[in-house]
Parts: C-alpha cells; sequence; structure tokens
C-alpha cells in the first residue's frame, strides 16, 4: 500500500481558528477588519499572532509604510 502522507513547504503560516480556517501567507492581499483597503502581507509570525501588512497597491511616491497588525485583525479579501 502506498503511503499518501504528503509534505508541503510554504512561507508564512496557517491560521486555524474553527469553524472558520484561513490560511495567510507572505504575498498575500487581505482586508483590515476596520477598513476595506488592500493590504499586502510582508511577514507572518504564527507563534506570536503578528503580522506585518503594507497598502496595496504600492504608493508610486515613497512607497507604502508597513505596520504590524494582530492577525484576529485581518481577513482574507471578498
Amino acid at each position: 500500500m502506498p503511503n499518501l502522507t504528503q509534505t508541503t513547504l510554504h512561507q508564512g503560516c496557517l491560521i486555524q481558528d474553527a469553524p472558520n480556517a484561513m490560511s495567510i501567507h507572505q504575498g498575500d492581499c487581505v482586508n483590515l477588519n476596520r477598513d476595506e483597503n488592500t493590504y499586502q502581507v510582508i511577514g507572518v509570525d504564527g507563534d506570536h499572532d503578528r503580522c506585518w501588512v503594507r497598502r496595496w497597491p504600492i504608493e508610486p511616491q515613497g512607497g507604502s509604510p508597513v505596520f504590524e497588525i494582530s492577525l484576529n485583525q485581518i481577513r482574507n479579501l471578498g
């Protein structure tokens, strides 16, 4: 019988808060609970429930500042 176990490598972390499982990875675009603007995930620290995001698309002059936010304050686009 074949072994059906697979390991998948990815950056970031999986956020699994039942019943609504959500996966957030570096590079994903998300919304914040407080507004409808789009943000890009720069990094994820699942051990401390934090991530770093910046406004997307990046502002043409000076770029978009990166800020830290709690994972429970973000949601997938939609």
